[in-house]
């Protein structure tokens, strides 16, 4: 059906332009002006990625035509009446403007498509609106009435071509107001050139309620001109801001904003937790006011409510200052004192906090905290819980604001049966089943922290209905043939029941890289190396298991060579080379400059490490996925929560096998395995994770040190990391849509 419409109206367009030619006479001078034209007729035409004389903007072929014909016909028809005006316009100079006016819609409607202005199905309606201003134009009438008429893209279109002296102001002021009412959040940073026109109060308004955080820090230069509109203004949520803006100390007070604008709370009683932000500022009474004030917008967001307080989110918002205040005050203060054995000594800052305050702190900083401080926390918030605490009180307490990251916590640090047998069964049941629901309708973090949890759950009968309640979800999103819900259910499914079912093969099953194994050949680099990277920290722990690794290299299979600021290991093979920068005085940044200088050595000699070793405590983790080089095969996280980065080091390495521990990483851990590795892939044999695990713990589960064989249980193998399984199993389906 397409080739007759195209066929019908290359015939119908050619008659137009022979009939053109045949009776119009162009001079010679205006020829340009009609190639003008017509060469942009056919640049329009190819705005489809084809040359064909029909502009298809979608698959009704009836719409296709109508573009198509508006295109080729009413150009050609303004060139003919351009031509035969002699009574409008008389002299040469008038037709060619004219001409000029017909190719530069058509150029003005190509650039309004690229940059989203405009529509390809819009030409039709801008050309019969140009046609009616172009008429209007010839008659000396105003085009005004077209412009407010026109939808804002067209409006400016035919504005630029036509504008006049006379008119200009009104002209953009109608544009103005068109482009506001499609992009309210551009108000602030476009106002200043209509400061003087009447309808700049009322946009100032409207862009304090669709943003009024973007509306506070222009309120902070009160002599700008967008300044001066906004303190001038009478509208009282503005003049809040404006006020706001200017009181010292203000972001103190900013995350407060939907609060005082709504006279919840106001300044002075914000003020005495406050101070001058120096002198007489109470950090826990502030912090204590952000937690309930989290608490009470929380509240907002759900049923029958679903609003989110002003200057909630985004910089300097409520949750951003809630994380920031938890981490300075509380959280760094414990993390500093990591080494101090005496618990009231190292957990005094966080001793006048209330249980919903431990809880927020917690959740608020999931990266930072370490795992002593989480686990001595979790301790304290169930201590002033009361003899008999209620975990399904606390969550009552908080709305259960972000709960599923409290969840995935407790799970990931072992402490998840200890919070959910605080309840009866049937709470827990029911908190479990909410854990569960509707990951389809939250972000994507949500579905890697329920994947996350289940290996770290012990009691059989949560673990059941966890899967049964998975189960659920993906029937109800087959049933309403919700694909995402499909998807996401679908992979939790398949990757819990192979944790039980050894038939399932998860690389068959889900279409992900093998999980089970690690081919030699895919370790290699293009000349056969397997190049490994460890890092060491110059802290007590990094020199006290450091000479115990150098030692791990025996010398008939290795030849270990040392230089001043690391140590290189050969296999006899010399198809296995580690790299480790050696322990130095980390006070003295020295541990910080081997790495730096190991790293551009690697660089230098066109080793690119493919295996990654960090040994050290949580805290120098975030330094050592700095200098990773990426696209790593295998990462071993020895540190305390490392866990807790799997995320992060799949955004850069994404098909990483990664070996990590949910609790304290152990020296005498570390070490048999990564000298199980490296003398498998030193022999030229494959690594099968799950024989070297079976390997591993008939001797760390016999170890005589009870703390060798605790750490060993929060060990987790590469095929049982399921948050890790489950994002590159979700970006291969995606992949596949």
């Amino acid at each position: 059906m397409k080739y007759l419409y195209i066929i019908l109206l290359s015939i119908f367009f050619s008659k137009i332009t022979f009939a053109f030619s045949d009776t119009t006479n162009i001079p010679l001078g205006r020829q340009s002006r009609h190639d003008d034209i017509k060469k942009e007729i056919s640049l329009c035409d190819l705005l489809d990625k084809k040359q064909d004389a029909f502009l298809k903007v979608g698959n009704n072929d009836a719409v296709n035509t109508q573009v198509t014909d508006a295109l080729y016909r009413i150009p050609n028809e303004l060139r003919q009446w351009i031509e035969k005006n002699d009574t409008q316009l008389v002299s040469n100079n008038d037709k060619v403007r004219y001409l000029k006016y017909v190719a530069d819609v058509l150029l003005m409607y190509r650039i309004s498509v690229k940059e989203k202005n405009l529509k390809l199905v819009d030409l039709p309606e801008l050309l019969q609106m140009f046609e009616k201003a172009i008429f209007a134009k010839a008659a000396n009438q105003t085009i005004i009435p077209f412009l407010q008429e026109s939808n804002y893209g067209i409006a400016k279109i035919l504005n630029q071509i036509f504008s006049e002296a006379s008119t200009k102001n009104i002209g953009d002021g109608i544009v103005y107001l068109k482009y506001t009412t499609l992009y309210p959040s551009k108000i602030l940073e476009s106002i200043a050139s209509f400061a003087q026109e009447p309808f700049a109060d009322s946009l100032i308004q409207l862009a304090c309620k669709n943003d009024p955080v973007k509306m506070y820090s222009f309120a902070q230069s009160k002599n700008s001109i967008v300044g001066k509109l906004i303190h001038r203004n009478n509208n009282n949520m503005v003049k809040q801001i404006a006020l706001l803006s200017q009181t010292p100390n203000a972001l103190f007070y900013f995350p407060f904003l939907d609060d005082i604008m709504h006279e919840k709370q106001s300044i002075e009683s914000i003020q005495k937790y406050v101070g001058d932000g120096e002198n007489g500022y109470d950090s826990v009474g502030y912090y204590k006011l952000l937690v309930q004030t989290a608490i009470a917008y929380s509240k907002r967001m759900g049923k029958p409510f679903f609003d989110t307080a002003i200057a909630y989110n985004g910089t300097n918002g409520l949750l951003e200052t809630l994380a920031k205040k938890a981490k300075q005050h509380f959280v760094d203060q414990i993390n500093m004192l990591h080494d101090q054995a005496n618990l009231a000594i190292r957990m005094k800052a966080i001793q006048p906090l209330a249980p919903a305050d431990i809880y927020y702190m917690m959740v608020m900083c999931e990266s930072d905290i370490y795992t002593s401080s989480y686990k001595h926390s979790f301790a304290r918030l169930l201590q002033l819980m009361g003899t008999k605490p209620r975990g399904d009180s606390l969550l009552l307490s908080v709305n259960f604001d972000h709960f599923r990251k409290f969840i995935k916590m407790a799970a990931n640090y072992n402490k998840l049966d200890t919070f959910l047998k605080t309840m009866p069964a049937t709470r827990s049941e029911l908190i479990m089943d909410s854990f569960v629901a509707n990951l389809d309708k939250s972000n994507l973090e949500d579905a890697v922290d329920v994947a996350d949890s289940y290996t770290s759950i012990t009691n059989a009968i949560l673990l059941k209905s966890m899967l049964q309640n998975v189960i659920k979800f993906e029937t109800k999103s087959n049933s309403e043939k919700n694909k995402k819900g499909i998807v996401i259910y679908g992979l939790l499914k398949t990757i819990f029941l192979s944790l039980k079912d050894s038939t399932i093969n998860l690389t068959k099953e889900i279409g992900i890289p093998p999980i089970y194994d690690v081919a030699n050949k895919y370790m290699q680099n293009e000349k056969g190396g397997i190049i490994e990277q460890v890092f060491f920290y110059g802290d007590k722990d990094g020199k006290t298991f450091y000479p115990a690794f150098r030692n791990s290299f025996a010398p008939k299979d290795w030849k270990v060579t040392d230089k001043k600021e690391w140590m290189e290991a050969v296999s006899i093979k010399g198809n296995v080379l580690v790299f480790a920068n050696k322990p130095l005085d980390n006070d003295a940044n020295l541990d910080d400059t081997a790495q730096i200088h190991l790293a551009n050595y690697l660089i230098e000699k066109g080793l690119k490490p493919n295996m990654i070793v960090h040994r050290g405590h949580s805290y120098w983790l975030p330094r050592t996925m700095d200098r990773m080089p990426g696209d790593a095969k295998i990462v071993l996280l020895g540190s305390c929560g490392g866990y807790q980065n799997l995320n992060k080091i799949l955004e850069i390495n994404p098909d990483a096998h990664i070996i990590s521990t949910k609790e304290i990483g152990a020296g005498d851990i570390n070490r048999p395995i990564l000298t199980y590795m490296n003398q498998v892939f030193a022999t030229g044999a494959d690594l099968n994770w799950k024989k070297m695990w079976q390997s591993l713990s008939k001797s760390f589960t016999t170890d005589p040190s009870k703390a060798v064989r605790d750490s060993w249980e929060s060990y987790v193998p590469p095929y049982k990391n399921l948050g890790a399984i489950f994002l590159k199993a979700y970006a291969k389906k995606m992949e596949q849509e």
